[in-house]
């Protein structure tokens, strides 16, 4: 027998929320096939099975709160168990009499005669419509009911109401009339990942001396040397040019001469980084995360692209590492990829400084006495006034505008 408990998350992390499992007890399983979905205040992981065999009894339900090193469930040796006997029962349980393989709370109509857990849909149809699951024939695996199922019993018992339960009846009946908001409602609980970011966002809202100043940054010279050497890059380093790369290396130029924007505050003490982490915001489906790109000075165009790259293929994986969005120093986010043309980034703490990229859009601008339409994009830095004075903060933005708008400078160090 194997146990599986929770491992190590990270520094900082000492508990997460059980997402989901992806086998149920008495399910056949292999050594490292994921087996449970695990999320914390930073990133999801999956547990991997630590031996091949069966899946016993599974100790943490859906929904709960479990610490690091807390037993999950276990494996037990064999080649898998038919899906209609029940799982066994923890030690120290009598037998159940029905599977114990439903989240604690859930409705509980009859299973149906495979004896396996029910669909959530199920149990919602069921609930609502007093329907005996264990009465409607199962067309799903292993005898399952599914959605589909339940709703052709629905129908039938709408156009044949004698064997139908009063409940399902009344149902019925009711149908006709004005629909019940709350009935049309949905209620999920907030992932740890959602609820983390909420809370740190409120904060530093509430902590921090929060001010945004604006600028725009013609983005011609930029989008000329990328359409220029896009292809010869890409096959030179095997990663594609992009937009970001240019950005974070022109938040580094800015950052060494305007240093507060670099720093946090702790306490009575300013702590000034004499290093670059960038953070990249990443859109996922489940929230905002921020991986770190180390060291921004020290790497070239090409290595920050690739680091950028990968990072938000495995963001959206759900694959980071905690450490790997651990210890940035300034970040960077893009509301353009979305469409967005103007906003005020939110700080993330205990960061000072925050740069709002926004969408590339052709506005007519003078240029030398002259009308002409250009690629503009509006920039927003976010900054502690605490710590970042008015004059820092656009002297700061100036800068990366300077640096976009001539990307010699880059290369020049200017």
């Amino acid at each position: 027998m194997a146990e599986i408990r929770v491992p190590t998350l990270g520094e900082s992390v000492t508990e997460a929320t059980v997402g989901k499992w992806f086998k149920q007890p008495g399910d056949a399983v292999a050594v490292d096939e994921p087996l449970v979905e695990l999320e914390t205040d930073k990133v999801t992981i999956e547990v991997p099975a630590p031996a091949a065999g069966v899946l016993g009894p599974i100790v943490a339900k859906n929904g709960e709160t479990v610490a690091v090193g807390a037993l999950l469930g276990e494996i037990r040796e064999g080649v898998g168990a038919p899906a209609a006997k029940a799982p066994a029962a923890p030690i120290g349980q009598p037998e159940p009499k029905a599977p114990t393989a439903e989240p604690i709370g859930a409705a509980a109509p009859a299973k149906p005669a495979a004896d396996v857990p029910l669909a959530p849909s199920v149990r919602k149809l069921a609930a609502e419509t007093g329907i005996d699951v264990a009465a409607v024939p199962g067309t799903g695996k292993d005898g399952r009911v599914t959605k589909g199922d339940m709703l052709a019993a629905i129908e039938r018992a709408a156009a044949q109401p004698t064997p139908v339960p009063q409940t399902a009846a009344a149902v019925q009946v009711r149908a006709p009339s004005p629909p019940d908001d709350a009935a049309r409602e949905e209620r999920v609980k907030m992932t740890r990942l959602r609820a983390t970011i909420a809370r740190r966002l409120k904060e530093a809202q509430n902590t921090a001396a929060m001010l945004t100043t604006f600028n725009e940054v013609d983005m011609t010279a930029v989008m000329a040397l990328r359409n220029q050497y896009r292809d010869l890059f890409e096959k030179r380093h095997g990663v594609r040019l992009g937009f970001m790369g240019f950005f974070a290396r022109a938040c580094v130029q800015a950052l060494k001469e305007i240093p507060a924007v670099n720093a946090e505050i702790d306490g009575g003490d300013i702590i000034y980084k004499n290093y670059y982490h960038i953070g990249i915001a990443v859109g996922t489906e489940k929230g905002l995360v921020v991986p770190v790109v180390r060291d921004c000075d020290r790497k070239s165009l090409a290595e920050i692209e690739a680091a950028i790259a990968d990072f938000s293929r495995r963001a959206r994986d759900g694959a980071l590492k905690i450490e790997e969005m651990q210890g940035g120093t300034f970040t960077i986010t893009n509301g353009g990829v979305y469409g967005s043309l103007m906003s005020t980034p939110i700080l993330n703490a205990p960061q000072s400084g925050i740069l709002g990229m926004h969408k590339i859009q052709e506005r007519p601008v003078a240029i030398g006495g002259k009308i002409e339409v250009r690629p503009m994009m509006y920039l927003a830095l976010s900054y502690d006034h605490r710590l970042v004075d008015g004059r820092e903060a656009v002297t700061f933005l100036v800068r990366v505008k300077e640096v976009l708008e001539d990307p010699a400078r880059l290369v020049l160090d200017l």
